[in-house]
């Protein structure tokens, strides 16, 4: 059985980053999508691990090549989704995450409609710009984009099957957890495995052994 598509967003500084690496230490059989991207690395980024920073015409290769399941140009660089990547977690029967903002969540669920989408909303305006400022890791023309653009991604929460609010962290990152946890036992996800079931009770009966 192939893994979920797990769809993750949220307006810059939500900390969809920091509730993705709770969880992936917390839940088994689940993996990471890195995205591409052609923004600078930050200091305490690594290549291979955040993203994978490539070139513009690098990037540009790939979107020719039909390499992305998705692309999309955020605060002035471009960031785009593996389609090898994602094909080679599920195969293995494992979910992935994609971490994405609410553009590149758009155009996967159009593609992928059994995707699961979920959407981290901050507490506040206030908090979100805190951790912007925090962080430390954006000039101030930069800072002021994403706190400009953080109003109409926030409104996308209604696109999304979830909302988590990411107040306190540890109780985010169980809901994340749980949300990912309970896609798995929906009953359409599960065909195959109760198939087998099923077919074993028949061959039971048929040898005698049922009741």
């Amino acid at each position: 059985m192939k893994g979920n598509l797990i769809i993750i967003s949220s307006p810059s500084g939500g900390g969809k980053g920091t509730l993705i690496s709770e969880v992936l230490k917390t839940v088994s059989d689940i993996g990471y999508s890195v995205s591409y991207t052609t923004r600078e690395r930050r200091h305490d980024e690594v290549d291979g691990r955040n993203y994978h920073f490539i070139s513009i015409n690098e990037f540009q290769k790939k979107l020719d090549d039909g390499d992305f399941l998705e692309h999309a140009k955020v605060h002035g660089n471009f960031y785009g989704t593996s389609i090898a990547q994602i094909e080679e977690i599920t195969a293995e029967g494992k979910d992935v995450i994609l971490e994405i903002d609410v553009q590149g969540a758009a155009e996967v669920r159009r593609k992928m409609p059994n995707a699961v989408a979920i959407f981290i909303l901050p507490p506040s305006f206030d908090v979100l710009k805190a951790r912007l400022t925090g962080r430390a890791t954006e000039d101030l023309a930069d800072l002021e984009l994403r706190l400009s653009n953080s109003f109409g991604e926030v409104m996308q929460y209604k696109n999304f099957d979830y909302v988590v609010i990411n107040d306190l962290l540890q109780v985010a990152s169980r809901s994340l957890a749980a949300i990912i946890i309970s896609e798995r036992h929906r009953l359409d996800r599960q065909d195959d495995a109760i198939r087998d079931i099923l077919n074993s009770f028949e061959v039971s009966k048929k040898h005698g052994t049922g009741e």
